[in-house]
């Protein structure tokens, strides 16, 4: 058979498919629409080998309506506008519809997409997209307001050991015809390292077949060696340019913020392993040491700089240390985001209040002239008075008494809202 192993396994039926079951079992909206070949536009979206463009073969197999596939990258507007002509000629397409499965939709630009959109909106087309993108972010929103989108999701080690099983079982696409024996840790270990992706799996397989066998047996035994170099290294499922990307960085974030530094190693390493640009990550740590630790614990964003520089200078692999030694402290340093919500407060006011002027005795009066203006008139130098402090007005006329930082009281910030209560009662003295 020519045919590639997973090509030749794809599900020919709703009972051969495995996975999805949030869509596909028995009675659900999916499956109801399959059954009853009554599809209306739907987006499949979903990381590589779930399924996508196998539930497009299943749906060519069992719909009644003219079925069309064509590839975003290799087609355009011209592609479109034939299979839309072609479906409006009553001779070539009497029911006057076309399922259009549409791999890799993501890859249409704007006007591709806006090409497509009248005919899904008046039905001449039957839009199936397919994408590993988040469509909510890559496809027209006209479009996907006319469709349903319906995610998948990376199949369970269960899943996959059916598949391999099947595969090697099946008489008529599969090798059920060779005498092939496949170890259970060799079963285990592609279930494991295949990464939910069936296309991995299969060709995994199909390379073990192919490349074992012994001239004194007829028994292909595939064993945990052999299986492993069909894989040599577990499949990542990260794209840093795509919603993965974004996915993993927010959870990274969101763990050094929630003072989880064993999930915070978790994501950097999966940052790390899927290419991740290490001076990015190196920025994304420095901005959560002063955003989420800020003064609770100062010395989180000089260890979260001095990483930032030292990773700049000795690069990977060994900047793996910098960055999870950073990340870390971050994660174990007590949390404060009265900096940052200060800052914000502020701006919010400098852009929708009249916040007044400097007061005269804060202004410079570098040049004498402006002395005798009023500037710097008044101004009391607060090493001058016991304590370093003095009373005195900062703050703008319009400004007077509002309170921009509210120390929580962790770590570090605990000296500092007895340092600031002490400070009102030395001013209060003199």
């Amino acid at each position: 058979m020519k045919e590639p192993l997973a090509y030749r396994m794809s599900p020919r039926c709703l009972e051969e498919y495995e996975g999805q079951e949030h869509i596909l079992a028995e009675g659900k909206l999916l499956y109801r629409m399959i059954k009853a070949d009554r599809l209306s536009s739907v987006i499949f979206f979903g990381p590589p080998g779930t399924g996508k463009t196998s539930l497009a073969r299943l749906i060519a197999n069992v719909t009644k309506v003219n079925f069309v596939k064509i590839n975003a990258v290799s087609s355009g507007i011209a592609d479109i506008k034939r299979i839309a002509a072609d479906t409006q000629n009553y001779m070539l397409n009497p029911a006057g519809r076309t399922l259009l499965f549409i791999d890799e939709i993501h890859r249409f630009n704007k006007a591709q997409q806006d090409a497509l959109l009248p005919y899904v909106e008046d039905g001449t087309i039957i839009l199936i997209g397919a994408t590993t993108e988040n469509p909510f972010f890559e496809v027209n929103k006209a479009i996907i307001s006319r469709s349903t989108v319906f995610q998948l999701y990376p199949l369970n080690k269960n899943n996959i050991k059916r598949i391999i099983l099947n595969a090697i079982n099946d008489k008529e696409r599969g090798y059920g015809e060779l005498n092939v024996s496949v170890e259970e840790n060799a079963l285990e270990f592609i279930a494991e390292t295949s990464g939910g992706d069936a296309r991995i799996a299969l060709n995994a397989l199909e390379l073990a077949v192919l490349t074992s066998g012994n001239a004194d047996s007829d028994i292909i035994n595939i064993n945990l060696d052999t299986m492993s170099e069909c894989v040599q290294k577990k499949a990542i499922k990260f794209d840093k340019s795509g919603e993965v990307h974004y996915d993993n960085i927010s959870a990274f974030i969101k763990s050094m913020r929630g003072s989880d530094p064993d999930a915070a190693v978790f994501y950097l390493a999966r940052a790390l392993e899927g290419g991740e640009d290490i001076n990015f990550l190196a920025r994304r740590i420095l901005i959560c040491a002063s955003e989420d630790v800020g003064t609770a614990n100062p010395t989180a964003l000089l260890v979260a700089e001095a990483a930032a520089s030292a990773v700049k200078m000795i690069g990977m692999p060994e900047a793996r240390i910098l960055l999870s030694q950073a990340a870390i402290t971050v994660a174990v340093s007590p949390k404060s985001n009265a900096s940052y919500c200060a800052i914000n407060s502020a701006l919010e006011d400098i852009r929708s209040k009249d916040t007044g002027e400097v007061p005269f005795h804060l202004r410079n009066a570098v040049h004498k002239g402006m002395g005798e203006l009023g500037y710097g008139q008044g101004y009391k130098y607060s090493h001058d008075y016991p304590g370093h402090v003095v009373k005195q007005q900062f703050m703008p006329d319009e400004m007077v008494g509002t309170t921009y930082y509210h120390p929580c009281g962790n770590g570090a910030e605990q000296k500092i809202i007895e340092y600031l209560e002490w400070k009102k009662i030395q001013e209060n003295k003199i």
